[in-house]
């Protein structure tokens, strides 16, 4: 018998789980970005597709490695983000994410960071690598959702040298 209780998932992070839209690797993204590692148990990777003359999304995927959760909030986000300016997407947060979900089980709110984590990366590296300027509405500083991505693969590969599964005899 199991000891673990299931988690009260709303029927929208099912729907989503079960049935995830813009899933999959976008071969002509103008930009991609990843957060999380598969070590830890939560990685997206975000592909966008940018309107260069409107810096619009016209096109958004994913891909997921995770738990029901974290599929759920990509594939969310990706929906969030479609045909938006680029700063309008940049401003959606976890909380947004959360809510269009019909609210996330407290210990899985780290998914819809990670998610958002992950489209700030790519949005960044959008300005950064291709645009070759920062906009105004673009903050310097990281944001607490890059920092959290960030914390969370810092946390993965200590983990990983713990229990050895990464080779660390370089």
């Amino acid at each position: 018998m199991s000891s673990r209780i299931p988690l009260p998932y709303a029927p929208r992070v099912l729907e989503l789980f079960q049935n995830p839209q813009n899933l999959g690797r976008m071969e002509d993204a103008t930009i991609a970005a990843s957060a999380g590692s598969p070590a830890c148990g939560d990685m997206i990777a975000f592909y966008l597709k940018i309107h260069e003359s409107t810096d619009t999304i016209t096109k958004s995927s994913f891909e997921s490695y995770g738990c029901a959760s974290n599929i759920a909030a990509a594939s969310q986000l990706t929906i969030m983000i479609e045909n938006k300016s680029l700063e309008d997407a940049w401003n959606i947060t976890w909380a947004d994410v959360s809510e269009a979900l019909g609210g996330l089980p407290k210990v899985k709110t780290h998914c819809g960071s990670l998610a958002v984590g992950a489209l700030r990366r790519a949005l960044r590296a959008y300005y950064i690598e291709i645009k070759k300027f920062t906009p105004k509405w673009l903050p310097e500083d990281l944001t607490k959702d890059e920092k959290h991505a960030l914390e969370e693969e810092a946390l993965a590969q200590k983990l990983a040298k713990k229990y050895k599964l990464i080779d660390t005899s370089e």
